[in-house]
């Protein structure tokens, strides 16, 4: 089917652009029935909608002639509510009426105001433009709208949402009363219909967003996640599918801020597009990934809004959307105008109810499945290369020069072997993916070892109690010699351990099982660090930080030989600077103890090192310091700790 137009310049735009079948919404648009009326049009973003008016309109703006006239008073105007979208419409606009001579120009917010009356001043055929900056340029005079043939509200719906009510009716009561009057809509609330019975003659109504128009092109995929795994599980959907340019929502400018950080650091090359960006950085962001120097996106859903990306094949809800509503407009992104896309909903086992209600409302029937695993991605991995265009492409002269002489230095295995190495290289590294039902009440033993043998990394609880004050997380044993490490980040900055554990091995450039006990104090962090490969980590921590400028650095205060937890036998509850003690305290606090075992540091046999010991509150030992069971002075301060409780638990443990 070939499109129903007779204008010759638009139809050898088209073929140009391979557009040789219209999508619903252009054969609705086109038909007999439609042919100059006023529209009211229900179509979904993606569906084809900008080149469907830009056809509908152009039988009312070239009246039968082949090109445009010189340009002088606009002919049509285009709204649009965002930059982007505005924008979008130009560059397509643009393309469709190459041959006819069409002169488009736009006007948005946050460019430059005096640029645009320059460029109004000079005649334009068509204008597009978001309602705020076109209304300022109405009030100012600087747009005549006297010779206006059409007028088109593209996505009237988000333009209600944000609050463009009075600006689209003062668009509308300022054109002529003789204008055709289109508007498109993915719904049609109330405010719609309203407005089209006020500003609309008699229009026809088209409906082209049933069940399969807003996701018909697009596969829904669930996976289900740990609580603690949603960044690991971002990496290794981007890394399965590696579509050409993907976009991963979140649901705040915080939480896309950590988000990007970590993936630049796992190697990807990602932007950010945040409510808090200049337009310039969006401008530069968006640009980016059109022209391939990004292929992630991470961005809210109101920053997205409008941006329609080449090669978009995957979406990604990092965090689960507010609505259902807001989960297809997410989606819509992808699966555009014929293309194929996958939108993937990470659901953690706490948000599985919430996120089957927004499918449900949605109507729409996902996949589910898990995220994909470190060896999966490995073996695509493989298989790719296989495919690389570096074997594809035309051996020259200069390239079987260069293999000789490999070949006469090197084994075939290890010329492989070295391609291997650099096409991996360039690759991020898949992350080690845990069970989804782990992160919330994993079994332990008797102990508090965790049975699976892996780390407290995902124990992320949706309820339960966390860990107490300055108590060393649950870890296994190092079977191996340990070098203490501290970071700047305590309690009274929300420091925990399922997120400190990511980020030190992503710092130091480690695995998880390398990593003992994590002490977290008031204004600090200890951890325990393998002494295998504590040297290098100690070098690649001295990079800048891209979190939140975390200070880390080794325990220098350490005596050789001898771990913190010997210099600090107790397991401390507050930062020994901030409270003042000093070792005379340490040394009472050891009487009444049995002797250590050689070799090790005391803090083995306590919760640091995978085991917990069972104190009773009412039990105490009989040699205790005598200011132990001292009650607080009157009038003392809350915040200074109380020495009873550390020795309590001091004399519990002998």
């Amino acid at each position: 089917m070939t499109f129903p137009t007779t204008h010759p310049p638009l139809a050898r735009a088209l073929a140009e652009r391979n557009y040789d079948s219209p999508t619903p919404v252009q054969t609705a648009v086109l038909a007999d029935a439609a042919v100059d009326r006023d529209l009211l049009v229900s179509a979904q973003t993606g569906s084809g909608k900008t080149v469907a008016y830009g056809l509908a309109v152009a039988s009312n703006l070239l009246a039968g002639a082949e090109r445009f006239e010189p340009a002088a008073a606009p002919l049509a105007l285009i709204v649009a509510p965002t930059r982007e979208l505005a924008l979008q419409v130009h560059r397509e606009l643009a393309w469709l009426y190459q041959y006819a001579g069409a002169r488009v120009v736009s006007c948005v917010g946050g460019m430059d105001p005096r640029r645009e009356q320059r460029e109004l001043a000079a005649g334009a055929h068509i204008v597009v433009g978001t309602p705020g900056r076109l209304c300022d340029h109405l009030r100012r005079g600087r747009l005549d709208v006297s010779e206006l043939k059409a007028v088109v509200l593209d996505e009237a719906d988000e333009m209600l949402d944000l609050g463009f009510r009075e600006d689209m009716e003062f668009i509308l009561k300022t054109t002529p009363d003789t204008r055709r009057t289109l508007l498109f809509s993915a719904t049609l609330p109330r405010g719609i219909v309203a407005l089209a019975k006020q500003y609309q003659r008699q229009a026809f109504r088209i409906e082209v967003a049933g069940d399969e128009g807003g996701h018909a092109d697009i596969e829904y995929r669930t996976i289900r996640i740990a609580p603690a795994d949603v960044e690991h599980a971002v990496v290794n959907v981007l890394r399965f599918f590696e579509s050409p340019s993907a976009l991963v929502f979140c649901n705040t400018r915080h939480a896309v801020r950590h988000l990007q950080a970590t993936l630049l650091e796992r190697g990807f090359s990602v932007v950010a597009l945040s409510g808090e960006l200049t337009q310039n950085e969006r401008t530069q962001a968006l640009q980016a990934l059109r022209d391939g120097r990004a292929r992630v996106c991470v961005a809210t859903d109101v920053a997205a809004r409008g941006i329609d990306l080449p090669n978009l094949d995957l979406v990604i809800h990092a965090e689960l959307p507010n609505d259902a509503e807001v989960m297809q407009h997410r989606s819509g992104r992808t699966g555009r105008a014929g293309r194929k896309g996958v939108s993937v909903l990470l659901v953690p086992s706490a948000k599985k109810r919430r996120a089957e209600l927004l499918l449900n409302l949605a109507g729409i029937d996902a996949i589910p499945g898990t995220a994909p695993t470190a060896d999966e991605i490995r073996k695509l991995d493989q298989e790719r290369m296989l495919k690389d265009a570096l074997f594809t492409e035309e051996t020259t002269a200069d390239d079987l020069i260069l293999a000789r002489a490999l070949l006469a230095e090197r084994s075939p295995e290890d010329i492989a072997a070295a391609l291997a190495r650099l096409y991996r290289a360039r690759l991020p590294s898949p992350e080690d993916i845990l069970d989804p039902g782990q992160g919330a009440g994993r079994s332990r033993d008797d102990r508090g070892r965790e049975k699976d043998g892996r780390t407290s990394r995902g124990d992320d609880r949706a309820s339960g109690p966390r860990s107490k004050p300055g108590k060393p997380s649950p870890r296994h044993v190092m079977a191996e010699g340990s070098v203490w490490f501290r970071a700047a980040i305590g309690r009274k900055k929300n420091a925990e351990a399922r997120w400190l554990l990511p980020m030190i091995c992503r710092r130091g450039g480690i695995d998880k099982h390398d990593i003992g006990a994590i002490r977290i104090l008031d204004t600090t962090t200890e951890f325990e660090i393998s002494e295998r490969v504590a040297d290098a980590f100690a070098v690649k921590i001295r990079r800048p930080d891209k979190e939140d400028n975390i200070r880390i650095e080794p325990l220098a205060d350490a005596p050789q030989g001898q771990s913190p937890q010997e210099k600090r036998p107790h397991a401390p509850r507050h930062d020994s600077d901030e409270t003042g003690r000093g070792a005379a305290h340490n040394d009472r606090s050891r009487e009444g103890r049995g002797p250590r075992q050689h070799g090790k540091p005391h803090g083995e046999s306590g919760p640091g090192f995978g085991q917990e010991a069972n104190y009773s509150k009412k039990k105490r030992h009989p040699d205790k310091p005598a200011h132990a069971g001292k009650p607080r002075p009157a009038g003392a301060s809350a915040a200074k700790p109380a020495f009873g409780n550390k020795a309590k638990q001091e004399n519990r443990r002998g």
